[in-house]
């Protein structure tokens, strides 16, 4: 067993509605999408190499970015080209798939890992779909297939409002996470890192997977971050890169090898305060949400988020589709209606970091019915301490944010933005007095900074 890191900063936002463990028998998605929109770094416009109406195989590819054409990103199921979905300036959106009722696999040859050396892994990965799921900080982007991380890092855990209990959800899986963490290690050349929970060790299935360092986390959100666990373990300086991947796709990783097949099949979880049965959906990548909502909701008068309610996607609670990255639904009654003197009267129990309001005593006890109102208007970025409160990192937020409004890149650099994206300053946003919209500004400074080299 690896050492604790306890984390006294953050706070978890406790919300009505959590997934129970159980799953829907009779959930079927008949439309799955794949989003560009997804992928950062990508060009708005990737070269297409399907057409609406063309039949696709699960793992045939759709599209790849002009940048690299060796990486595909590939179909999650089999079915019929439904729609090229195109926004501003012809941006690509989405690519629908009329999906097949049964679902059928291109052939991808079989790989042995004790043979197989990492140039050819790569290629591999690249061709049939797979690499899409590492990641490389900083700057939160496809990982570079022709550099070498200095580690790769995989959270185990996610400490997230109505997060994935992965516990639940690698149940069956041990033999495909084990062959995707042995991938991970060709890949790598040096260290895999593996953070779990300390609150739920007793339980966790992950700590009998091998080939792994192992640390443990002790705190509330964000400690599920991958980010707060790479800074705390083994921090990003200047000029070096690391890689990290979600649980779920290291499963996928390991099952596409083991199989042969573009399988991606994982557990979604579907909670928030409207809804009648919360609980967990088998689906593919980029499932539909509308099967998951129908005859679901106490209201409809809601918002769907694809991802947490911190750092996750608005989507169509009838339309919509799940993010590629994305193992959790989140819904909340949409707060688009007036409080008369909300900020200064008694009202309904609101999580908060503030001690403005009595529901701040029960701290994250209590379960909340919460909206997506924010309970003011954008004003001022005021100097108020609250952002370093719910972050645990030696790193200054404030300064950090301020740097980028006025685009100053050694100052950026000197505050640690190669350390952060988006979901490791989500818990800030909650927490702004000013309601600046803190991960807008933090994307626009890491892509500021990607594009000057």
């Amino acid at each position: 067993m690896g050492k604790t890191i306890k984390l006294k900063k953050g706070y978890d936002i406790n919300i009505i509605g959590k997934p129970q463990k159980k799953v829907a028998g009779s959930y079927v998605s008949n439309t799955y999408a794949i989003k560009p929109t997804d992928f950062n770094g990508i060009a708005p416009i990737p070269k297409m190499l399907v057409e609406q109406g063309q039949r696709v195989e699960a793992g045939d590819a759709l599209f790849y970015d002009k940048s690299n054409e060796f990486i595909k990103y590939v179909a999650p199921v089999s079915g019929t080209i439904k729609e090229i979905k195109r926004g501003p300036k012809r941006a690509i959106i989405e690519v629908i798939i009329d999906a097949d009722a049964n679902n059928s696999y291109r052939s991808i040859p079989d790989v042995d890992l004790n043979l197989i050396d990492r140039e050819v892994l790569i290629k591999h990965m690249m061709e049939y779909g797979c690499w899409p799921f590492l990641t490389q900080r900083p700057f939160g982007v496809i990982a570079d297939p022709t550099e070498t991380p200095k580690a790769i890092f995989i959270s185990g855990f996610d400490s997230a409002p109505l997060a994935n209990d992965y516990n639940y959800s690698i149940v069956d899986s041990q033999e495909y996470l084990q062959m995707g963490i042995d991938a991970l290690n060709i890949l790598s050349g040096t260290t895999v890192h593996l953070s779990l929970s300390q609150r739920s060790q007793a339980a966790n299935d992950l700590t009998h997977v091998k080939n792994v360092e192992k640390h443990y986390f002790d705190g509330p959100h964000p400690a599920g971050n991958v980010g707060i666990q790479i800074h705390h373990i083994n921090p990003i300086n200047k000029g070096e890169i690391v890689w990290t991947i979600r649980l779920m796709d290291v499963i996928a990783l390991g099952r596409v090898l083991k199989t042969g097949q573009y399988n991606t099949e994982r557990l979604i979880a579907l909670g928030g305060p409207p809804v009648n049965n919360p609980q967990y959906y088998k689906a593919y990548i980029g499932a539909h949400v509308g099967g998951m909502l129908s005859d679901n909701l106490k209201d409809d008068h809601v918002r769907a988020i694809s991802g947490n309610v911190l750092s996750g996607t608005k989507i169509d609670p009838k339309e919509g589709h799940i993010g590629f990255y994305d193992t959790q639904v989140s819904i909340l009654e949409e707060g688009d209606k007036y409080e008369l003197f909300g900020w200064l009267i008694p009202n309904y129990g609101r999580p908060s970091v503030s001690k403005t309001y009595l529901s701040s005593l029960f701290g994250s006890k209590k379960a909340f019915n919460v909206n997506t109102n924010t309970h003011g208007e954008k004003r001022a970025l005021v100097v108020t301490g609250q952002y370093e409160k719910v972050l645990p990192m030696d790193l200054y937020p404030m300064q950090l944010l301020k740097s980028i409004m006025y685009g100053d890149l050694d100052q950026m650099e000197g505050l640690g933005i190669y350390e952060v994206l988006e979901e490791d300053l989500a818990l800030c946003e909650f927490a702004c007095t000013s309601k600046t919209a803190v991960q807008q500004v933090l994307r626009d400074g890491l892509d500021l900074m990607r594009e000057q080299g």
